[in-house]
């Protein structure tokens, strides 16, 4: 102020006086650092040099400045010109905001990585991911990660820095760009790649010997920021042609809040996701059932940190004993029951056809009988594209699990529906694990057919689907979820060799008994109707009263029961159906 008043006055500071001026500067002092402190400018709250804290300084710069002025104008004898305060409070916020980014700059000089060392990045995307991604590859000394340019297709980006990052081009040029900058890896910063994109950037990356590396999904990052340790490898289910479908699945969180909820086969790879998604919503209890107390191991280490086994929410039980099934729900009284436990290996199933009998069709049943009895109130039983006019004991049993499912919901108050998947990628035994393991062990990728297709869908996918079943599901229907073309197997595996770098011959071995070429979603009379979600079609489901199923079974036998009430007709008996005990069937 002493600085300001000086030049107000050209350099004279005859008209100062001494006193009066000093009184004025102690007060208008007070004042600043009361209304610092009222701001919190002084508790650490804002990163220093950073827009909060130059916002912040605004405020009170200028409500400073606006109570100088009146403690002068309230003065009989004004200690400085009315112009001094108001002008005061501008200089200071311009040497705060200059000593402010003055720490900031030398602060980042010095956190930048060491740029001999770390790893030249050229990042593809300068829009909000990118720049966050390069804040935080500059803001870390630890990074190991060093960008050296950004490419962007948006013209109006071409002339943009970021932290002293240029854009450089456009995707188009990221090999001239990688090879002018010395980068070793491109990053795709999209938060939704389009699949398009991926698989180019792939195998450009491929050609040009540089490493790729892509952000998770916004589902799975679950914040609004991203950093550094966000980075992995591309994932090759990005890479199939079509967009991962979100469903919206935190629509069922109202429905499963509060909700006693217990999940059959938890401690497979769609039950345990699910399992970790439901507990996200705050269900009053959580019951795990599985008959593996390994896998139930492993799901509840994953949600809680700790798995002890003793706990009640850990069920150890086989869904094909009717009995322990009455008793556990009867102890668990759920709301809400997801029935994912199943046989689902189509050539096992072909090879003992009674197994899938005992485990799809009466395991399905005693689980339906005991939520009836116990009054669940929402019941979604998983199912497979392959119960779409059905050619397999696979497919057969779990049409006749859905027909169960509908008949449950004539009998019941609650809702019973159920949800048809296509493959699943990374879930346990899904082509892409055998590929991968047949890829590490060196041996050939063997695939059964040229031509033959399948309908694929994610982990996340095939949860959301289930958990937006609870939400719009009517009872009595099958949930299926859009999941664009059906891929060729053949195609599937030479994208994983290119995506893993390593090459293996394919040998066609022929199709299996029951399998289909193609894949189908819908079986005969069943319409593509979606009266409540874009992505996913809902189709009314015949129901199958399970007493004639079971006096059918007594009749004709377990294999030929199942395969008439699935498809409708009378079966020949094929060579796999020998493999039927003589055992009675009861219920």
């Amino acid at each position: 102020m002493a600085a300001v008043t000086w030049f107000r006055y050209a350099l004279e500071a005859t008209h100062i006086e001494g006193m009066r001026f000093v009184r004025f500067t102690l007060i208008v002092l007070v004042i600043a650092a009361v209304v610092g402190l009222a701001a919190r400018l002084y508790s650490g709250r804002y990163p220093a040099g950073s827009l909060e804290e130059a916002v912040r300084l605004a405020w009170v710069a200028v409500i400073t400045g606006a109570f100088a002025v009146l403690v002068d104008v309230c003065w009989a004898a004004p200690p400085v010109p009315r112009s001094v305060p108001l002008t005061s409070a501008f200089v200071a916020l311009f040497l705060s905001w200059s000593g402010r980014g003055m720490l900031r700059w030398s602060h980042e000089r010095w956190a930048s990585p060491e740029r001999a060392s770390a790893r030249r990045v050229v990042i593809l995307g300068a829009g909000v991911t990118g720049e966050q991604l390069v804040r935080s590859m500059l803001s870390d000394p630890t990074s190991g990660y060093l960008p050296v340019a950004l490419l962007d297709d948006d013209p109006a980006k071409q002339t943009l820095r970021i932290r002293g990052v240029p854009v450089s081009g456009t995707r188009k040029d990221v090999v001239a760009v990688a090879s002018r900058t010395g980068a070793t890896l491109i990053v795709v910063a999209l938060r939704e790649p389009d699949p398009a994109v991926l698989r180019e950037m792939s195998d450009t990356a491929r050609q040009a010997g540089l490493g790729l590396q892509v952000l998770p999904s916004l589902d799975e990052l679950l914040r609004s920021r991203v950093g550094v340790a966000d980075l992995r490898e591309l994932d090759l289910a990005a890479l199939l042609g079509r967009q991962q479908v979100h469903t919206g699945a935190d629509t069922a969180g109202e429905h499963l809040a509060g909700k006693r909820v217990l999940v059959t086969g938890a401690g497979g790879s769609v039950g345990a996701e699910l399992c970790r998604q439901i507990h996200r919503f705050g269900p009053t209890q959580l019951f795990m059932l599985d008959r593996d107390e390994s896998a139930l191991h492993a799901v509840r280490l994953s949600i809680y940190g700790e798995a002890m086994l003793d706990s009640p929410d850990v069920v150890l039980a086989d869904i094909r004993d009717a009995e322990a099934m009455r008793v556990v729900f009867a102890r668990c009284q759920p709301d809400v029951v997801f029935h994912a436990a199943a046989l689902k290996h189509l050539t096992a199933l072909e090879q003992y056809p009674l197994e899938a009998w005992k485990t799809n069709v009466l395991g399905t049943y005693y689980v339906l009988e005991a939520s009836r009895a116990a009054g669940v109130n929402t019941f979604v039983n998983i199912s497979t594209d392959k119960a779409a006019n059905p050619t397999s004991v696979l497919g057969s049993s779990k049409r006749v699990g859905e027909r169960l499912t509908a008949d449950a919901a004539t009998r019941s108050d609650g809702k019973y529906l159920s949800v048809r998947f296509g493959n699943v990628f990374g879930s346990r035994g899904s082509v892409l694990s055998t590929f991968t393991e047949q890829l590490a062990q060196g041996r050939p990728i063997t695939v059964t057919h040229p031509e033959v297709s399948r309908f694929f869908m994610t982990i996340p996918e095939a949860v959301q689907l289930v958990l937006q079943a609870v939400a719009i599901g009517r009872s009595g229907e099958a949930l299926l979820l859009d999941m664009g073309e059906q891929l060729r197997i053949a195609d599937v595996a030479r994208q994983l060799m290119e995506v893993s770098g390593k090459c293996a011959p394919i040998v066609y071995t022929g199709l299996r008994e029951g399998e289909k070429l193609h894949e189908e979603l819908f079986g005969p009379g069943e319409l593509d109707q979606r009266p409540s979600h874009p992505a996913i079609s809902q189709v009314a489901v015949p129901p199958l009263d399970p007493a004639y199923l079971l006096s059918l079974a007594v009749d004709h036998g377990e294999i030929e029961a199942m395969t008439e009430c699935a498809t409708g007709v009378v079966p020949v008996p094929r060579p796999a159906d020998t493999a039927r005990s003589d055992a009675s069937v009861t219920s």
